[in-house]
């Protein structure tokens, strides 16, 4: 891969200033505090917010204390999106700090999956992982990994260590140079404006003729929507980690510096700020 090591380190040290308050409705002993954390934008929510559980726990009665989840403005934050995702999805055009409600009770189970521990986090990371190993390479290079290199990337992702997980995971950004690129790029988009999950589908980095497809070409061919709107006023912005990348870029660029941790392109089509 091409080594712009800078850009790598800008988006794995990509922080979100946060704000946590419970819920109104939920019964404590005292007066809640709200409390603020530097989310890594890289990470789960469910990940990083043990300090959260505890300082809010502190001034529950214990009977009162089930299952905690997280809630912005209505929306319920599904746990196994990157939070990233979650905040240019739900919150990029709106004041810092973000503003989380925690919940411990009453949980959405139409809208959220559980997670009782860690470990259903790294299942789901690795099981992405794996997913886009099999586009980018046929799972060649996770399948000749041993399982301490597995761990390796999950623990680099866990405890926030940036060369110990790149050690990795540079072997899964690597291709044969007669390539000149991956076999399809991994990537999904979601829609604020609709229900849809996301959408995912096969994506070569090199058109037929050898031009690098760009983001451009991706969403023309995949969502075509978001670039050309009908009545020529552009009502949306692609967002990846919080910028709106230029279409002219080529994927495979992206797909090797722009991924989160589990190796997607997660690609956000929001309104654009009317104002």
């Amino acid at each position: 891969m091409t080594d712009d090591k800078d850009v790598l380190r800008d988006v794995w040290f990509g922080r979100i200033p946060t704000c946590f308050t419970l819920y109104q409705d939920e019964i404590t002993e005292r007066e809640a505090e709200p409390y603020y954390l530097l989310l890594p934008r890289i990470s789960y929510l469910t990940l990083v917010t043990d300090k959260v559980k505890k300082h809010f726990q502190k001034v529950m009665r214990q009977e009162e204390v089930s299952e905690i989840w997280f809630e912005y403005e209505g929306t319920p934050l599904k746990w196994h999106y990157p939070i990233g995702l979650l905040f240019d999805l739900h919150a990029s055009n709106t004041a810092l700090p973000w503003s989380i409600t925690v919940h411990f009770k009453n949980f959405p189970e139409k809208d959220l999956l559980h997670c009782h521990s860690k470990d259903v986090i790294e299942a789901h990371f690795m099981a992405c992982i794996k997913e886009a190993d099999a586009l980018k390479h046929k799972s060649q290079v996770i399948n000749e990994m041993q399982k301490k290199d597995h761990k390796q990337l999950w623990m680099g992702l866990q405890n926030d260590k940036f060369e110990q997980f790149w050690a990795i995971n540079r072997k899964l950004m690597e291709y044969p140079p007669e390539d000149n690129g991956f076999r399809y790029i991994p990537f999904r988009i979601y829609q604020a404006t609709t229900e849809r999950p996301f959408i995912q589908k096969l994506f070569r980095p090199l058109a037929s003729g050898g031009q690098l497809h760009t983001l451009g070409d991706l969403l023309k061919d995949v969502c075509p929507s978001a670039i050309t709107p009908e009545d020529g006023e552009q009502k949306t912005q692609v967002m990846i980690h919080g910028i709106e990348p230029m279409l002219e870029t080529p994927i495979q660029w992206l797909s090797e510096h722009m991924s989160y941790p589990d190796n997607f392109l997660h690609i956000s089509i929001i309104p654009r700020p009317t104002d």
